[in-house]
C-alpha cells in the first residue's frame, strides 16, 4: 500500500490533455525561438506566418471546395488543425494555462475520450460559424478552449441542480471572459475571432449535454416538455 506521504501533492493532468498542450507548445517554441534566430536559420524568422498560412481555417477555401466539388485532405484538415497555430507568445501561454485547468477538469469527469471528442467538436464548429460570416483566416487555441468552459459550464449546471442551488451561476465563468473581452475591445479594438470562441462554447455545452450519462434522455424529456 502506498504510504500518503510518498503521495502527490498534485493529481496529474490526463494524457489527452497533456497530448493537445504539448504539440501547442512545441509549436509555439519552435516559431518563438525561430524569429529569434536561435533555430532554423534565417528563413526561420516567418515560420509563423508559414505555419498559418498553410493550416489556418479559411472560409474562403471551404467555399472554393464547395463550388468545386474538390476537397483536399491538405484544406480539409485546416478544420482541426487551426487551434495549435497561435498569433503570439502570449495568446499560446494564455490557451495552454486554460487548456490544462479545464481539460483535466473534463476529462476527469467525462474521460479522455470524450474529452478529445469536445475539444475537436468545438474546434469544428467554433471554425464553421466563423467561416459562414467572415473572410478573415481562423486560428490560435481559444475556440475549442471555449468549448471546454462550454463542458465545464454544463456539468457545474448539472451539479447546481442536483445541490438545489442557483443554476445560473454556472454561466459566471463565461460571463466573466465576454466581459473582459468587451472591456479589452474597448480599449484596443475587436476582431471578429469572438464569433468563433461563442461557437466553441456553444458547441462545447450542446456535445457534453449529449455525451453525459443520460443526457440525451434528459434533453428529449426537456424538448416534450
Amino acid at each position: 500500500m502506498q504510504h500518503p506521504h510518498n503521495a502527490s501533492p498534485v493529481n496529474p493532468v490526463p494524457p489527452v490533455v497533456l497530448g493537445l498542450f504539448g504539440v501547442m507548445a512545441l509549436v509555439e517554441a519552435a516559431v518563438s525561438l525561430g524569429a529569434r534566430g536561435l533555430v532554423g536559420g534565417p528563413q526561420a524568422i516567418g515560420w509563423r506566418v508559414q505555419l498559418i498560412e498553410r493550416f489556418a481555417f479559411s472560409g474562403e477555401i471551404v467555399g472554393w471546395m464547395t463550388r468545386t466539388g474538390q476537397y483536399p485532405p491538405e484544406h480539409v484538415v485546416r478544420i482541426v488543425t487551426y487551434p495549435f497555430i497561435n498569433g503570439a507568445f502570449s495568446q499560446t501561454l494564455f490557451a495552454c494555462v486554460m487548456l490544462l485547468a479545464l481539460g483535466k477538469m473534463v476529462a476527469e469527469t467525462l474521460g479522455q475520450a470524450k474529452t478529445l471528442a469536445i475539444f475537436f467538436g468545438s474546434a469544428a464548429g467554433g471554425a464553421v460559424l466563423f467561416g459562414a460570416v467572415s473572410g478573415q483566416p481562423l486560428y490560435g487555441g481559444f475556440p475549442p478552449v471555449y468549448g471546454l468552459i462550454g463542458a465545464f459550464t454544463y456539468l457545474l449546471y448539472v451539479r447546481l441542480g442536483q445541490t438545489g442551488e442557483g443554476q445560473l451561476r454556472a454561466f459566471s465563468l463565461i460571463g466573466i471572459l465576454m466581459g473582459l473581452q468587451l472591456v479589452f475591445g474597448l480599449f484596443f479594438g475587436v476582431g471578429p475571432w469572438w464569433i468563433a470562441e461563442i461557437a466553441g462554447f456553444a458547441c462545447g455545452f450542446a456535445l457534453t449535454m449529449l455525451l453525459v450519462p443520460g443526457g440525451a434522455t434528459r434533453l428529449l424529456a426537456r424538448i416534450r416538455r
